[in-house]
């Protein structure tokens, strides 16, 4: 029997985040978008047409994706000789769209009518460079909201595993920067963070 107090442990969770919300609502909803497209489909044209239109897809995707990856793969090596060389930087001759492209591949493989859509969509270089520009402003603009200094703290965020399974939230204090980290000298092991 213990007589001692006990702490009371917090029983609030924090908030989910929007797109932790919102992404499986919107997967369902495109799932059954889908589904519902391809049985519309199936009934004006056939069973046929459509089983055609998803191997045709895929069968194109798979094609896609392939030639992105080796295109890739040999801007890769262009860098990698040029940096060994001693060259300049290498040029952006179509390393940019890599990416859209194998992400445009990928959506026609998956079987369905608007998923192939915009496979279609991201394989169209105006089309690449909109997107592509689009995602790099708002990557910058998120970089740069996240905190003037670097990531935003995000490595100053440390999570620490208990033996019980238990997370405990921390924060990273670093010696080596002036202002942080202990005053005196090191005293020594410092205790666990058990109770």
């Amino acid at each position: 029997m213990t007589t001692g107090a006990s702490t009371p442990m917090s029983t609030s969770r924090p908030r989910r985040s929007r797109l932790r919300t919102f992404l499986p609502l919107g997967l369902a909803a495109w799932l059954v978008l889908e589904i519902w497209l391809l049985t519309v489909v199936a009934g004006a044209a056939g069973g046929g047409t459509v089983l055609l239109l998803i191997v045709a897809g895929f069968a194109g995707g798979a094609v896609v994706v392939k030639r992105a990856g080796r295109r890739a793969f040999r801007n890769l090596q262009e860098t990698l000789q040029r940096q060994q060389d001693g060259t300049a930087a290498a040029s952006e001759r179509g390393g940019r769209g890599n990416g859209l492209m194998m992400l445009g591949g990928l959506l026609l493989m998956i079987p369905g009518l608007i998923s192939d859509a915009v496979g279609l969509l991201l394989l169209v270089p105006p089309v690449q460079k909109a997107v592509g520009g689009f995602a790099g402003r708002t990557l910058d603009r998120k970089m740069r909201e996240a905190a003037p200094g670097g990531f935003g703290g995000a490595f100053q965020q440390a999570r620490m595993h208990r033996p019980d399974g238990k997370v405990v939230q921390g924060e990273v204090i670093r010696d080596d920067v002036p202002g942080h980290g202990p005053q005196e000298p090191d005293a020594g092991p410092r205790p666990p963070l058990n109770r």
